[in-house]
């Protein structure tokens, strides 16, 4: 039998003391004095990893901290252009000096940091010391965290391109580019994601692409956008649900559910100004310009929206019965049965990054350059 859908949303988030879901689209104003934050965390450690830089007004730090599973530590990537470790008690290991500042986050595997260059360059540097394996120059800002396979290594640009690279020597294997829109576009850049010997990524010309990942040759490609030239982008990490359905998103004609071997279009969810989704279980999380909400993965219903007047939601994440997310000003914590707004909490000039959960602590990177471990003590209920 199939379930309804304030069941599946039940079943998918799993936390007990949920009030029933909200099908209306709910406001809530950041602007406002929020009270008190209940008893869900405390900060075990901070450490202060940039200080204000010159001609800085607005700083933002914009790449997610990264967790070695095996030891702990994290990895922490800075407007300053440093690519630091840090160890469980919050104290700097080894830091290493690049170019420029970083988009995006790093990825650690088998104690090999690979750092997405913001000057270009794709790092693999030990986890113990920092020290280099190789580097391979792409010549393009890299804009994603690379995705790191038994044998080849991923990473997508700015300028709309995926690379693949050899993961014991950096070695260029090949790389998918499509043209720019002529128009403006949105900030940000598709992750690729591979499932079932496939590449799936959606570019910023609003074409989701599915690749060979051995010889990046395309399988099909497929135009969610329409006609025109400006806001075109595909800029959401494409998923794979458990029906093997692809679920992507356009920024300007909203969420798609597409057949994974073919591109057909299965579904579509008008709400437009996606740039991030987020499954768990048969429900997929959405967060953009609009604000954040969820939908049902097997036909793009929409179960609830949490509209953020003025402020664009980043990526979110999922810990420990909570929906929490970037934005802009604050990081913001939402019950994701309900959509209900929670608490927010600012540790100084916003937060942009995604926090990230792992060694039971979330690592949360605020705008000045602090890095804060929050232990988690209850939940949303």
């Amino acid at each position: 039998m199939r379930l309804a859908p304030f069941a599946v949303l039940a079943a998918s988030f799993a936390f007990s003391g949920c009030h029933a879901v909200s099908f209306a689209s709910q406001p809530f104003d950041v602007r406002r004095p929020q009270p008190s934050p209940p008893a869900v965390f405390t900060v075990d450690w901070r450490v202060k990893l940039v200080g204000p830089q010159l001609w800085e007004s607005n700083p933002r730090e914009p790449a997610s901290p990264a967790v070695d599973p095996d030891t702990g530590r994290v990895i922490a990537l800075t407007r300053d252009g440093y690519v630091r470790s840090i160890n469980e008690d919050g104290k700097i290991e080894w830091e290493v000096k690049t170019l420029d500042p970083f988009v995006a986050g790093a990825t650690v595997k088998d104690g090999i940091v690979y750092v997405p260059g913001g000057d270009g360059i794709l790092y693999a540097l030990r986890a113990r010391d920092g020290s280099v394996v190789w580097k391979y120059d792409s010549e393009e800002q890299l804009a994603t965290g690379p995705l790191v396979t038994e044998h080849r290594v991923y990473v997508a640009s700015q300028g709309s391109t995926l690379f693949a690279v050899d993961r014991d020597s950096g070695k260029w294997l090949w790389q998918y580019r499509r043209d720019l829109p002529s128009g403006f576009m949105i900030q940000g850049v598709s992750a690729p994601t591979l499932s079932m010997g496939t590449l799936y990524i959606g570019f910023a010309d609003g074409y989701v692409v599915a690749l060979d990942p051995e010889t990046g040759e395309a399988k099909w490609e497929r135009s969610l956008s329409g006609s025109g030239t400006e806001f075109l982008d595909v800029d959401t990490t494409p998923i794979i649900d458990d029906a093997g359905r692809l679920i992507v998103a356009s920024y300007k004609q909203g969420v798609f559910g597409l057949n994974a071997d073919t591109g057909e279009v299965e579904w579509r969810n008008e709400v437009g100004g996606i740039t991030h989704t987020l499954r768990r279980g048969e429900v997929i999380v959405t967060s953009g310009d609009e604000g954040v909400g969820a939908l049902l993965a097997e036909n793009g219903k929409q179960l609830w929206f949490l509209r953020l007047p003025e402020r664009s939601a980043g990526a979110p994440v999922f810990v420990r019965g909570m929906l929490v997310l970037p934005i802009d000003e604050s990081l913001l914590f939402v019950d994701p049965a309900t959509g209900a707004a929670t608490f927010s909490w600012d540790p100084g000039r916003g937060v942009t990054a995604t926090p990230t959960w792992g060694n039971q602590h979330l690592y949360v990177l605020s705008n000045t350059g602090w890095l804060y471990a929050l232990r988690l003590t209850g939940g949303l209920g």
